[in-house]
């Protein structure tokens, strides 16, 4: 039994590389290259199988595509082998991005959320108060419209992507200025009078597949309105590790990052030191960054339906415009 489910989940991770119909014989083959012996007839065999339980589609004699059901069954069979990935993602959208803060060129790492324009502009008041309170990563933004598309994501009709600088790209810049940062953990991060008291929930980004504040935000764990009311809430953040010499070169790049509107240091602590009850390893300084998908929380918060993206693609920073500017920019797109 257990080797019959490896080879379908072999199977499903053959089809999924196909965008057009594929033959038993063409799979066989991909099989083979990725080291897995299986002939055209049990090939064959496993696909009328995975077409009568609805994974696969059949499509006359051109062959054979994955549906949607069956990339969602081949994730969770692959869900104890994708742990790690999200760390990986991390260092490779930090290598990626091209910005270059001496010029204020190039693209930056963005979170991209899908809602209802309608939704967007009942709530554009309170997303600018978050942005001026400081409680957001950095205090631009973009939108996408309709069938605009980023990456791997294109705005469904009747949507728009609001894009939100995500943490990642402080990571970006610091390894292009020589420091590497090492992403720990996301978190609900407790705000007292305004101020950053501790963590109260954690997730290490080796040990899940889905990005920490994209959980906190559907679930609808934040309090973020009422931080935005009197300071006391709970809001999405990150605890990242540097090298213990960097730390005034860190905080040197993040007051320019600030300057430019994407500053999302919180606390920056010393040697050694735990920050905000975090402790830390030898030879590193912890670090806490403002969540980058904080400003979805308070659509979440009055239950509009948001789909949220984080890491979803790189975006050149000049797209990016204000927060101040947002109520314009969606009369703009809804013309």
């Amino acid at each position: 039994m257990e080797k019959t489910e490896r080879q379908r989940t072999e199977i499903l991770q053959a089809l999924s590389h196909f965008t057009v119909p594929s033959s038993s014989a063409k799979i066989a083959e991909c099989l083979e290259a990725a080291g897995c012996q299986l002939s055209e007839r049990a090939v064959r065999l496993y696909l009328n199988q995975l077409t009568t339980d609805g994974l696969a589609a059949a499509h006359g004699r051109r062959g054979h595509l994955i549906t949607e059901q069956g990339l969602a069954e081949l994730r969770g069979a692959r869900v104890v082998e994708r742990l790690g990935f999200l760390s990986a993602k991390i260092d490779q959208m930090a290598f990626q991005m091209t910005f270059d803060l001496a010029t204020r060129t190039g693209s930056v790492v963005v979170n991209v959320s899908l809602v209802d324009p309608q939704h967007l502009i009942a709530c554009a008041d309170e997303i600018g108060q978050a942005f001026a309170r400081g409680y957001t990563m950095g205090n631009r933004l973009a939108l996408l419209a309709p069938r605009e598309t980023l990456g791997t994501l294109t705005v469904p009709a009747g949507r728009v992507g609001l894009c939100t600088v995500c943490s990642i790209t402080l990571n970006g810049v610091l390894l292009k200025h020589g420091i590497p940062a090492t992403s720990r953990f996301g978190g609900l991060l407790q705000l007292r009078g305004g101020q950053p008291t501790r963590f109260v929930e954690l997730i290490h980004y080796d040990g899940t597949t889905i990005d920490p504040l994209e959980v906190f935000v559907r679930s609808g764990m934040t309090a973020y309105r009422d931080a935005i009311r009197n300071g006391n809430g709970l809001i999405g953040a990150s605890f990242r590790e540097l090298p213990a010499d960097s730390r005034e070169r860190v905080l040197n790049l993040s007051d320019h990052l600030t300057a430019i509107g994407l500053g999302g240091l919180l606390e920056v602590g010393l040697p050694g030191q735990s920050v905000l009850g975090l402790s830390v390893n030898d030879g590193r300084i912890g670090a806490a960054v403002v969540g980058g998908l904080n400003p979805v929380a308070v659509l979440t918060e009055h239950d509009h339906r948001v789909e949220c993206r984080a890491l979803a693609g790189l975006l050149d920073y000049q797209r990016l415009f204000p927060y101040e500017e947002l109520p314009r920019a969606l009369r703009t797109r809804l013309r």
